[in-house]
């Protein structure tokens, strides 16, 4: 994969959208440059969970500016990714495809558990080494991830559905707060904390810190009124609750250090902060400058350097479902080599290892029996299941769904999935993975015959030497059966066999 001195991030959070620019240098990132947007796509949720059209217009008026500042940046050095509006709202894939074009690079919205995998990320390189157990809050717009880990890996991931903002407008509308309203707030997020109090302390920790900007916040508003020195302390949160209920509002012309971009969410933040010392028995926290963009770099830089997080999950689910690896092995080289027979001449920029399409054959190839351990019959289905539902570190909702996809398509009737989702590339991988399956179905080490594939807009050929179809009959009947499936939902599949005199002549060729 391509090196880049620059790379950039941009997170598309529910409260604001940050591009977060950075050199690396040995193996670290320093910031070169950061743009924020505060744009509250959370707060533009209607009541039935879509994100309303001004809200979307100011959005993506952001995004344009960040695409100024991205321009000349290649496709690899930059990733986009979107938190928990993006993940609820269901008129987010229309959204996301005006996005994309405002931004000029994909976005992926990402799992709560890869969030909080990414924040730790984030986290965790921007604090000193240490040995110790680290706990890890932050509170977003829309959802709240929790996080224990030592050194740089994440031990126990949690996400939440509780935010500032949603908090902020459920609890304190028009910015009004009373001791009731506090109550209510700190109860339910008391509520949504019970069921993962108990794996929390269990694991334990010793040093607790608070990302992203309700933790930098309230720090900043505790400090200006001398509530304490750095950090948040529990008595600290107390004070400024009781301020906060006194003032009856989040006022920046009477709070100290209080932001007038953050006042609309503080009081949400503060009772999740609260409620969270609470149930967590924390005492102090200490505030990190490292979030969410931060760990997206980290992890691009893994990526670009050939420590993909994704590939780490590949390889650990192979284990873990107890994967023919032989097989495996044996189907994905097939399968990338005819990707490769098919695209040959038709790459631009884009090298082997930086083309995404052949990555999520790669993954696809290898996962593709994992169904196998739950069931024989139909173990496509299964395979495909659990890839659309299991915590994969690394991967995006959009790309575990796509690789679910594909390797639902991969055995079966073709008209049956030609309506989930697949665009134009997951044809040529499921043509390269369907056929691979199919020539390798023996299960054993083969000598494989000369093979050519050719695609056009009506579908693909294939031609192997006609001794070789006689000599398996078996194959040469499942060919035929496959040419039927790609006739049913309208495309080709053309078997031909090659003479001995042809194959001779390609030889001298």
């Amino acid at each position: 994969m391509a090196q880049h001195e620059t790379l950039a991030a941009v997170d598309l959070g529910s409260n604001s959208f940050h591009l977060q620019i950075g050199r690396v240098v040995d193996g670290q990132i320093y910031p070169l440059d950061v743009l924020r947007e505060v744009v509250r796509i959370g707060a533009g949720l209607t009541a039935d969970k879509r994100i309303d059209r001004a809200t979307q217009a100011r959005a993506l008026e952001a995004l344009r500016r960040f695409s100024e500042r991205l321009k000349g940046f290649p496709r690899q050095a930059v990733r986009a990714v979107g938190t928990n509006t993006l993940r609820v709202a269901k008129n987010a894939p229309g959204f996301l495809r005006e996005a994309r074009e405002a931004l000029g690079f994909p976005i992926e919205v990402i799992a709560g558990r890869e969030e909080a995998r990414l924040i730790y990320l984030g986290v965790a390189h921007a604090l000193p080494p240490a040995q110790y157990k680290r706990l890890v809050m932050d509170i977003g717009g829309g959802s709240t991830e929790f996080i224990i880990g030592t050194g740089l890996e994440p031990e126990l991931t949690e996400s939440l559905y509780m935010g500032c903002v949603s908090y902020s407008l459920r609890y304190f509308a028009e910015g009004r707060i009373d001791k009731g309203r506090m109550k209510a707030a700190e109860l339910a997020a008391r509520q949504e904390l019970a069921a993962m109090v108990r794996p929390y302390r269990a694991l334990g920790w010793q040093e607790a810190i608070g990302s992203s900007g309700t933790a930098r916040s309230i720090e900043s508003i505790l400090v200006a009124n001398g509530l304490t020195e750095e950090g948040l302390t529990q008595d600290g949160l107390d004070r400024l609750r009781s301020l906060l209920i006194k003032q009856g509002s989040a006022d920046p012309g009477k709070i100290a250090g209080l932001r007038s971009s953050r006042a609309p969410v503080l009081p949400g933040g503060l009772a999740i902060m609260v409620a969270a010392f609470d149930e967590l028995d924390i005492e102090t926290m200490r505030v990190s400058e490292g979030a969410l963009r931060h760990g997206v770099l980290y992890d691009l830089l893994g990526r670009v350097r050939h420590h993909d997080m994704r590939e780490a999950t590949v390889a650990q689910f192979m284990r873990r479902y107890q994967l023919d690896a032989a097989q495996a092995e044996r189907v994905r080289k097939l399968a990338l080599a005819i990707y490769d027979a098919l695209v040959a001449g038709r790459r631009d920029e884009v090298t082997r290892e930086d083309d995404p399409d052949r990555l999520m054959l790669d993954w696809a190839a290898r996962l593709a029996e994992i169904g196998l351990s739950i069931a024989h019959a139909a173990y496509h289905k299964h395979s495909a299941y659990v890839l659309s539902n299991a915590d994969m570190p690394g991967f995006s909702r959009m790309e575990q769904q796509r690789l679910a996809r594909v390797v639902l398509a991969h055995r079966g009737k073709l008209a049956k999935i030609q309506d989930t989702g697949l665009d134009g590339s997951d044809w040529w991988l499921l043509f390269a993975l369907r056929l691979a399956s199919t020539i390798l179905r023996r299960r054993t080490d083969l000598k494989l015959p000369l093979l050519r594939v050719a695609a056009d807009a009506g579908g693909f050929q294939l031609e192997l030497p006609q001794a070789w179809l006689e000599d398996n009959p078996l194959t040469a009947d499942a060919l035929d059966s496959e040419s039927q499936q790609w006739k049913a939902v309208g495309m080709k599949l053309v078997v031909s066999g090659l003479s001995d005199k042809k194959i001779a002549a390609l030889g001298r060729g």
